[in-house]
């Protein structure tokens, strides 16, 4: 079977399944009174959509699991790197768990503290950086090395690269969280990005990471039939964590974290936006953004929810298109 075949099967099945947990999913979050509270002092159109079910990252992670699993067992076995990357799913994931059912229990929007939050992070992300520091590269490269696209250079951090692999998920787990505010935003956006890995993967020889890529892509698709405006269920922390952790970790794994900057742009953007509103804020005390994360400030520009869902979609697309060609795809 041709190297793009069982990842694009992996895509589609976890389509399938993904539409058919989160369709599951919806009455029994209702069930429960796990719904979202939507916080005050965001867009006051999106007041209306307190009581939505929240936690349908659950529906995404475990069709991007048992996809990937089973992909993986088909193809010829399981590697240890997807074991690394699916458990930095679900390790992540947890943390965005625990926070949802703070909040679903609490009735408000705060959860976990961000002490509590961040000492997770720093926990399980340093955790993988060790993971990482022996099994990155699938032995083409050094483990511990980074790779500078376009300039096609190599360096190796040796002991750094630890660190260097916690900033890189703790960053990204945060951004796509921040993303995660208009209906079909984050899902969306996740899934091309993944579909960027699964290319990216098979274009430098990886046989089984882009499984991951693809099941998590296709995961997200089957989320987004039910996310898309207007939302019958969010993905919540559990999602947006979760996958942040695993496109991280796919792109450490694969030495592609500069590339995943690039094709990931609007995270970046939607973290940067937050940090230059709070910095400035608290020199001035005057604010640059109408609000953040940026696509609350498009929001309050006027636009409508969709009109801005499609123009990041829209921008997302060029940033994956502009990283495959940037790697020679």
């Amino acid at each position: 079977m041709e190297p793009l075949m069982i990842p694009i099967a992996a895509l589609i099945a976890a389509w399938i399944l993904g539409a058919l947990f989160t369709r599951a999913l919806i009455p029994f979050m209702e069930k429960k009174q796990f719904r979202q509270f939507v916080r005050e002092e965001g867009p006051q159109s999106h007041l209306k959509k307190t009581g939505t079910p929240s936690m349908g990252g659950v529906a995404i992670i475990s069709s991007a699991v048992i996809t990937a699993l089973i992909a993986a067992a088909v193809s010829g076995g399981l590697d240890v790197s997807v074991l690394g990357v699916l458990g930095a799913m679900i390790l992540f994931g947890l943390i965005g768990f625990v926070d949802d059912y703070e909040k679903a229990i609490r009735k408000n929007n705060l959860g976990l503290s961000p002490r509590q939050k961040i000492l997770m992070q720093f926990l399980f992300s340093a955790a993988f950086g060790v993971f990482a520091y022996f099994f990155a590269g699938g032995g083409m490269v050094e483990s511990s090395s980074i790779w500078i696209p376009v300039f096609d250079v190599t360096f190796d951090l040796g002991v750094f690269y630890i660190p260097f692999v916690m900033f890189v998920m703790i960053a990204f787990s945060n951004s796509v969280n921040l993303t995660d505010g208009l209906d079909g935003l984050a899902s969306g956006i996740t899934a091309m990005v993944a579909f960027f890995l699964l290319l990216a993967g098979l274009r430098f020889g990886f046989a089984d990471l882009p499984l991951v890529a693809g099941a998590v892509s296709g995961g997200c698709l089957g989320f987004l039939m039910y996310n898309k405006n207007p939302a019958r269920i969010f993905m919540g922390d559990t999602g947006s964590m979760a996958l942040g952790g695993v496109l991280a970790a796919g792109a450490l794994m694969m030495k592609l974290e500069f590339l995943l900057v690039i094709a990931g742009l609007i995270y970046v953007l939607e973290a940067l936006s937050v940090i230059i509103q709070v910095t400035y804020f608290k020199k001035t005390h005057k604010r640059i953004f109408k609000m953040a994360p940026l696509h609350h400030h498009f929001e309050l520009c006027g636009m409508s929810e969709r009109k801005v869902v499609a123009m990041f979609w829209a921008v997302a697309f060029v940033c994956c298109a502009l990283a495959i060609v940037l790697m020679g795809i």
